[in-house]
């Protein structure tokens, strides 16, 4: 198989493996393309030149349709921190330790209450429901995946490319001529930062999961999750070595040698594909160990001298593309090892924020002044690599220097929108909280199976130290609420350790839902799978779709039949327990029966609640139906939130009060606009906390 077809499909595998670091390499072939390389240019390009001449219309046409508020204002500034995942039994059980004094100052002065989450709990429905104000059958975001129908395969929910470039082709050389394409944001409904904007309000909104491609807004817009690598990918990390690759597929990223060319060590940086003849462009890498034992690496136009284990400021590099045309893009280097053998990590390609090559900001040049106010920094939308730490490719030390170098960036884009706030509101949603506790929670949780009978780790509290941070955080932020603000601290979700992983797809086939092919081997994305003799099937992170007859290509369940399957499958999984009896499954919630939005068909039929514990297997993630519905999880991805969403509340803290015993997660947008004297729009499911 070639190697770029092999990252394909190893990416896409990683990106159904976990519930946020979606690593999906994204291409021709792939069967879900997000964004190709060149089209990114062209797509670029266009938005650019399309901005600069627009402009003025759209300023005339924004002034006419802003809206009188029609109800006083009750706040001048609403400020609001998210912290990824945040848990509550802990928060709760290190405030009572006196060890998180600004949230418990919060608690006692203003409110805190339990936060009810999104279903299912998966960030991107979660950060989904509170930009909407809404649930997934009326915002269309159900997973990190969709399915498509005609295939079975997965693709991106949250974008996707439309259209075409055009090219003049003069032999190797591809010139752009133009053409109608481009890259759409899959969420609907409106975020509530939108129905500011028609009011005359702006807002400051940094890092919000499922914001790209961003929406034009009256204030400015840095977009987080789901933003992709250079590569067209949702992350890949690159590791170069001197030891003989067997392999060079990692789930997540590559494995390449680095080869001896006289004193020093060299490589091939694969990037973006070529808009030419799609063959990978490269830009080269030279190491050359030096004397006192460190290296010196040399990639693009500069040339940094580290010791193991220790980064290299952020390094540009540039793919020529075609004439006239280059794509920019950003890495670190880590050496994991300088003896006998070297070996060097290199993060993910972030686009480059001084030369995006995606719309990832609003205004366009919002992300090149932030370049300009702070330096280079993380673009990509699963910023902390998880996957190498994962794969053994990155040590604990490693990732969490790289997790709190891209905290520190985020921090200060936070404080410099704080300091210019003077009126509206300001949104940021940190990550390490979520990318942390999946990586660690294993050294918090006795008798994890991750860490069964091994030595503790020097960095076992690092759960526990990131909550603390968070406090001064949460504190920093304080010196900037008045009377006249309103802030929340929130969290989407909680946290719970994940022991054991359930293959939905085995079950299916061992209670004969699903048949799979006479001789097949178990496959990748339900290579295996008889859809002729299939009836359901699971796809994404525990979402069960049933194979229907006009739907699916190759269906077989009759429409009026699906509410029978459905009720059956349901009662069977319903008392699902593992191997020693204990009750895996706590509930499954029926999406035509609790759903009534106009995207549920969009849906699954069937999510199952798991209980704390459990979540689906690594195997089922990415479509391969193993032989045992049980499995022990031995990962360095510990932590999840991907069970029933009752057990998974989040936090709300706010230096107000807040009336509803019991608020949710939908219910943030509503408050916000009460705040600025905006009734809530139809479309919205939530409620204002205020009343």
């Amino acid at each position: 198989m070639p190697d770029r077809r092999r990252i394909l499909l190893a990416g896409a595998a990683a990106l159904m493996l976990a519930a946020t670091p979606a690593h999906a390499y994204i291409g021709p072939g792939a069967g879900f393309a997000l964004v190709s390389s060149f089209f990114t240019v062209f797509v670029a390009f266009a938005a650019a030149f399309g901005a600069l001449f627009l402009f003025p219309l759209r300023a005339l046409r924004r002034a006419a349709l802003r809206r009188r508020i029609p109800g006083p204002r009750r706040a001048r500034k609403v400020v609001l921190l998210g912290l990824d995942g945040l848990e509550p039994t802990i928060a709760e059980r290190m405030m009572d330790a006196g060890e998180l004094p600004n949230l418990a100052r919060l608690r006692e002065t203003g409110a805190y209450r339990r936060l009810g989450t999104s279903t299912p709990a998966l960030s991107p429905v979660a950060w989904s429901t509170f930009a909407t104000g809404t649930d997934s059958s009326r915002h269309a975001i159900w997973d990190f995946l969709s399915r498509d129908r005609r295939t079975y395969l997965p693709r991106l929910s949250s974008s996707e490319v439309y259209g075409s470039a055009r090219f003049l082709r003069l032999g190797r050389l591809a010139i752009p001529l133009g053409g109608r394409g481009g890259v759409r944001g899959m969420r609907r409904s409106r975020s509530f930062w939108s129905v500011l904007s028609d009011h005359g309000i702006a807002s400051s909104v940094l890092r919000v999961p499922i914001t790209f491609p961003v929406e034009p807004i009256r204030g400015t817009m840095l977009a987080g999750m789901c933003v992709p690598d250079l590569r067209g990918t949702q992350g890949s990390f690159t590791f170069f070595t001197t030891q003989p690759v067997e392999d060079t597929e990692r789930i997540g990223g590559l494995v390449l040698r680095l080869e001896p060319r006289g004193d020093e060590l060299v490589a091939d940086i694969p990037g973006p594909a070529s808009p030419v003849d799609g063959h990978t462009l490269t830009t080269p890498l030279r190491v050359r160990r030096l004397t006192d034992g460190r290296v010196e690496i040399r990639a693009g136009s500069a040339a940094h001298v580290v010791a193991e284990r220790e980064y290299t400021p952020w390094v540009n590099l540039r793919f020529r593309a075609a004439v006239g045309t280059t794509l920019s893009g950003i890495v670190r280097f880590y050496p994991t090892r300088v003896d006998e053998h070297v070996g060097v990590y290199m993060t993910p390609i972030h686009i480059d924020p001084a030369r995006p090559a995606l719309p990832i900001s609003y205004p366009s040049f919002f992300a090149m002044f932030l370049a300009r106010l702070i330096g280079p920094h993380a673009t990509l939308g699963l910023a902390e690599d998880t996957w190498a730490l994962n794969e053994g490719v990155l040590d604990e030390k490693g990732w969490l220097e790289q997790a709190w170098g891209f905290h520190d960036e985020r921090e200060r884009m936070w404080f410099h929108a704080l300091d210019h706030l003077r009126e509206g509101v300001a949104v940021c949603v940190f990550d390490i909280t979520d990318r942390l506790q999946h990586m660690f929670f294993r050294w918090i949780d006795d008798d994890h199976p991750a860490v069964r009978g091994r030595d503790r780790s020097p960095h076992a509290d690092a759960v526990y130290d990131m909550y603390r941070r968070m406090d001064e955080l949460v504190g920093r932020t304080l010196e900037y609420v008045d009377d006249d603000t309103v802030l929340y601290v929130l969290s989407d979700h909680g946290f719970k350790p994940f022991r054991r992983g359930i293959d939905l797809n085995a079950w299916l086939v061992r209670e004969g839902f699903m048949t799979l092919r006479e001789g097949a081997g178990p496959g990748e994305y339900l290579s295996s799978v008889d859809w002729s003799k299939t009836v359901a099937y699971a796809l994404g992170l525990g979402n069960i779709y049933v194979n229907i007859r006009g739907r699916e290509r190759h269906g077989i369940v009759d429409p009026d039949d699906v509410p029978r399957v459905t009720r059956e499958i349901a009662g069977r999984l319903a008392g699902l327990c593992d191997d020693d009896g204990t009750p895996a499954v706590r509930r499954v919630i029926d999406v035509r029966r609790d759903f009534d939005g106009p995207y549920r068909d969009d849906g699954p039929e069937l999510i199952p609640g798991f209980h704390v514990g459990y979540r689906e297997s690594w195997d089922c993630a990415r479509g391969v139906v193993s032989d045992t519905v049980f499995k022990d999880n031995t990962k360095a991805w510990s932590g999840d939130h991907c069970m029933d969403p009752e057990l998974v509340p989040g936090v709300l803290f706010s230096n107000r009060p807040i009336a509803a015993p019991e608020p949710r997660l939908m219910d943030m947008g509503p408050t916000v606009l009460e705040w600025f004297g905006i009734p809530t729009p139809r479309y919205m499911t939530g409620r204002s906390i205020l009343s």
